[in-house]
């Protein structure tokens, strides 16, 4: 299993691009993968920047997944309501 934690919170380099496609070619149909972001699914391939490589990876990240969204007030933004009262 690998955890993508955060995805797409700083630009990908040509170097992250390619190293990502590798890492996700040699799992795909084999191994886990968890994705988590604060960016919707959506705005996934602007954020690799490259259009070919992002067709690539999202290829192998997205149209086989599960997809989960939530919804709702921050989870941390409630925390620090309960901690003030």
């Amino acid at each position: 299993l690998i955890i993508l934690d955060d995805w797409g919170l700083a630009p990908m380099t040509d170097l992250h691009r390619r190293d990502l496609l590798e890492l996700l070619e040699d799992r795909y149909g084999k191994r886990s993968t968890i994705v988590t972001s604060q960016l919707p699914v959506t705005a996934w391939h602007e954020s690799i920047g490259d259009p070919t490589l992002a067709d690539a990876i999202l290829d192998r990240l997205v149209h086989n997944a599960y997809k989960i969204e939530l919804k709702g007030e921050s989870m941390r933004k409630k925390a620090i309501n309960l901690d003030q009262n």
